[in-house]
């Protein structure tokens, strides 16, 4: 059947595979958005980055906000895995209300920006760590969450075909775009000045956010691009390989249905034992880098190149998803974390500087990557129609990776020291890489040929 969409301007068919699956065909992104679909990456790309001070240049603000507050080194620990508790949890409730129409993509993101603000303003003016944690960790959490999961949600909608590229790209700018602020909290944030950057950086996410919600728009339900067709596999731009190696979900799963398959849990185990390794190195790699002996600019630098690499891998390993496989560039990025953490520990017994330098990188690369991976997963195993949901319900595996990342990582510090606490991260990499291995897409017996399973272009459904 050929209808046309809510304007009546625009014609469009339904086709469907030999699965059920159901591809709205023959609209353009430019007819639906009066331009490229580019601008759907580029702005949540730039809300992605103005957001990423909180998680990526947090660690490099600690000893002043102690000496500013009069807070211990726990309770600054503590405020960043409560945060990071509340980023991750709002992403399935922030899913759950967009798919129901609640909620639109815009008025999540302008809701985020303000609750962003609030908490750099709670962390800039509330010497009482309760409040801190209240304002930055719970109020502040909530907004950064809600616009993360926003962003890559909206990506994902847009480039179906190819979204492990992009979603790495915009993912990314999760961890690079705090490079600035990694080295203005190193060299010139002090107890003299932290107010008023601190109520800078509030007032620039704000603005930067609220600017890129105002042009958010989702695409309708079971959209595909009209220059490539889902059946045959072929198309422009070299979409056929990335839709071969990652073939698209052979059913829209609910959320309901989701949770009825085993990958959902071997993804959600994966990510809370690879996204602990994560923030457990964002946390402590400058404090470590301090506590062996290497000078403030080591120390920055490490977690500079830890940021930027840790963003530009997930950009990386997007596009190496999309030709390799997501399967298998996911278990060679969580080996890669791995490895790194034992890397760390021996640069610092040995006190060599360089070496040091090379593992922030690796780890840096492995600690970021794996995210935009989880993220493209996801709708390749269950559908793009409920990603907001499914994917709020994987990611929310970061609730618990908050905790034993940052929280219970500083309390192994204490116990084990550097060395056995990295050692740990190492291992559990190694564990998550195994987990990796099971996952499969659901409801599909071989991923080897797309092809045989689809009818042919026409096939169209009332």
């Amino acid at each position: 059947m050929t209808t046309t969409d809510s304007t009546g301007s625009v014609p469009y068919r339904e086709v469907t595979d030999a699965n059920g699956r159901v591809y709205r065909i023959g609209e353009t992104d430019r007819d639906l958005l009066g331009h490229s679909r580019k601008f759907m990456m580029y702005l949540p790309w730039v809300a992605m980055i103005a957001i990423s001070v909180f998680e990526y240049a947090y660690g490099s603000a600690e000893d002043t906000l102690s000496e500013a507050h009069g807070w211990t080194q726990s309770n600054t620990f503590w405020i960043l895995s409560v945060w990071v508790f509340f980023q991750a949890g709002v992403a399935t409730p922030t899913g759950w209300l967009r798919e129901r129409g609640k909620v639109t993509a815009r008025q999540a993101m302008f809701t985020g920006s303000v609750l962003c603000i609030i908490g750099f303003l709670a962390l800039s003016h509330f010497h009482n760590v309760w409040m801190a944690i209240l304002g930055f960790g719970v109020i502040g959490g909530l907004g950064a969450g809600a616009i993360y999961a926003t962003c890559i949600n909206m990506v994902g909608k847009w480039f179906p075909e190819k979204r492990g590229a992009k979603t790495g790209f915009v993912n990314g700018g999760f961890a690079y775009g705090a490079l600035p602020f990694i080295f203005i909290f190193n060299y010139a944030f002090d107890t003299s000045n932290y107010n008023a950057i601190l109520d800078i950086v509030g007032v620039y996410i704000l603005i930067v956010v609220a600017i890129c919600a105002y042009f958010f728009k989702d695409p309708p339900k079971n959209w595909w691009p009209a220059d490539i067709d889902p059946l045959a596999q072929a198309g422009k731009q070299n979409s056929a390989q990335s839709v071969q190696k990652n073939p698209p979900a052979v059913h829209q799963y609910t959320p309901k249905e989701a949770l009825r398959t085993p990958q959902l849990y071997l993804m959600w185990i994966s990510i809370v034992m690879t996204a602990g390794v994560s923030i457990f190195g964002i946390s402590f790699q400058v404090d470590y880098a301090k506590e062996i002996g290497f000078g403030p600019l080591v120390a920055a630098s490490s977690m500079g190149i830890l940021s930027v690499v840790n963003g530009v891998g997930r950009a990386v390993v997007g596009w190496l998803s999309d030709n390799l496989g997501r399967k298998a560039t996911l278990v060679f990025v969580i080996v890669v974390l791995g490895l790194a953490q034992f890397g760390v520990i021996w640069a610092g017994n040995i006190h060599n500087e360089a070496l040091f330098l090379i593992f922030a990188f690796l780890s840096g690369f492995g600690g970021g990557a794996f995210y935009p991976l989880f993220a493209a997963l996801t709708p390749d195993y269950f559908g793009e129609n409920y990603n907001a949901t499914n994917y709020g319900m994987v990611y929310s595996g970061k609730l618990v990776s908050g905790l034993f990342g940052g929280g219970l990582g500083s309390m192994v510090v204490d116990s084990w020291g550097y060395n056995g606490a990295y050692g740990l991260a190492g291992g559990i990499s190694m564990v998550a890489a195994a987990i990796a291995l099971f996952l499969k897409q659901p409801g599909r017996r071989s991923t080897r040929s797309v092809a045989p399973n689809l009818q042919p272009l026409g096939e169209e459904v009332a």
